[in-house]
């Protein structure tokens, strides 16, 4: 669930003023299991070291550029691990209530509707929020006493504390190299968490990423591996980022689909990298020189 569609919470009766509160509504955990083994490379140990933070209880800090694999990490974890995932994109308009949760006027009746963050600590799945550093201050406040020993989410709307069971894993990402200094992670937080470094992998493997995931040819993706490489070269000399391997994974399927090398990568990674006109075609200059 993306907390960004959660409805915002309705005016309510106080307590003792005829407030009819219902129950929470049923959750069933296997709606956010994961069934088939999603495709991931390992680039390093992280698989190793995600089954041991989970097992002993810790929580994880995913840290990387946009693009390299961190969502597909997770989901690959949760399929190895049985667990369900649930996933949250943070924004600036992400609040603590909605990862808790609300109370909801339904049909004149009040009702308490879980929020992500507290369904997946109930149902003992893994909750993963994914760009932490957009959300709003005040959700570090709910995440804390989660990611330390106490292993508990307050409740204070319900006056109630939950306990994570031993299968409870939080999960949380960012990119350090885009993100400003006023949301950069704060030591309070990230000092409670192990953190994986995540990067884009070795050529030869990027190479059997994207021919596997866009079904492309080991030449033609092995030219997309070498055009990426071009493009991060160009990082801080006009580009905030080079092209990720979910944009050459993109560029591929467009290829396989009948699409010239040239048009794809335009479309696929100079388009979606930057709007400068002299970087686009400095960009498209190096497509040519491949394809």
């Amino acid at each position: 669930m993306n907390a960004r569609n959660s409805p915002h919470p309705n005016p309510l009766p106080e307590k003792g003023e005829g407030a009819n509160v219902m129950p929470n509504p049923a959750y069933d955990p296997a709606h956010h299991l994961i069934e088939n083994e999603p495709y991931y490379e390992a680039i390093g140990e992280e698989i190793q070291l995600f089954e041991a933070a989970w097992r002993q209880q810790i929580p994880v800090l995913l840290k990387g550029p946009t693009g390299c694999g961190k969502t597909r990490f997770m989901e690959h974890m949760a399929w190895r691990l049985k667990r369900p995932l649930i996933t949250v994109s943070c924004h600036d308009d992400l609040t603590a209530s909605d990862l808790v949760g609300r109370y909801l006027v339904k049909g004149g009746e009040t009702v308490w509707v879980d929020g992500p963050l507290t369904r997946a600590v109930r149902a003992g799945g893994i909750c993963y929020l994914d760009e932490i550093v957009e959300a709003r201050k005040d959700t570090m406040v709910v995440i804390h006493p989660l990611a330390d020993d106490r292993r508990t989410l307050p409740m204070e709307k319900l006056g109630q504390t939950v306990e994570a069971p031993p299968e409870f894993c939080l999960a949380i990402s960012y990119n350090p190299g885009y993100q400003s200094v006023l949301k950069d992670l704060k030591q309070s937080t990230r000092q409670r968490f192990v953190a994986l470094e995540f990067d884009y992998p070795s050529a030869t493997l990027e190479r059997r990423i994207v021919a596997t995931e866009s079904g492309v040819s080991d030449a033609i993706a092995d030219n997309l591996v070498r055009f990426a490489q071009m493009t991060r070269n160009l990082k801080g000399s006009g580009l905030e980022e080079g092209a990720s391997t979910r944009l050459l994974v993109h560029a591929g399927k467009l290829i396989a689909d009948g699409v010239s090398p040239v048009t794809a990568c335009k479309a696929a990674v100079a388009q979606a990298v930057t709007d400068d006109p002299d970087m686009l075609k400095a960009i498209q200059e190096l497509s040519s020189s491949l394809f």
